[in-house]
């Protein structure tokens, strides 16, 4: 069955005024959504990224390393999940439950099985 990502990007400081029993309270919900999505064989995998930018690597006339993997926007990428789904639409119908949602921007690309 194929593979998904679910790249979740959201401002940088978005949460930096939420409170903490508010921050604990979405933790319990994106915890709970994965425990529930784990135990029907749909999660594969998952990591909330640290909440620095990173670095962009491209090549403009040389190899240059740029903060951030900011694009168009100046969303970043905060974490990631893979699950399992039989096409895109349910790949989507799973993103959509995802407590991101409500706060942020979620990208779903199907994972290439290049073994073959």
């Amino acid at each position: 069955m194929p593979r998904y990502m679910l790249l979740l990007s959201e401002g940088p400081c978005q949460f930096a005024s939420t409170a903490p029993a508010e921050m604990q309270a979405m933790l319990e919900r994106y915890m709970a959504w994965s425990r529930k999505l784990g135990q029907e064989g749909k999660l594969k995998g998952g990591e909330k990224l640290a909440d620095e930018p990173g670095k962009r690597l491209k090549r403009d006339g040389g190899r240059i390393a740029v903060d951030g993997p900011f694009t168009e926007t100046r969303e970043m990428v905060s974490g990631l999940f893979m699950v399992e789904a039989p096409d895109y639409g349910a790949a989507v119908e799973i993103a959509m439950t995802c407590p991101h949602m409500d706060c942020g921007t979620i990208v779903v690309h199907q994972i290439d099985d290049m073994k073959g």
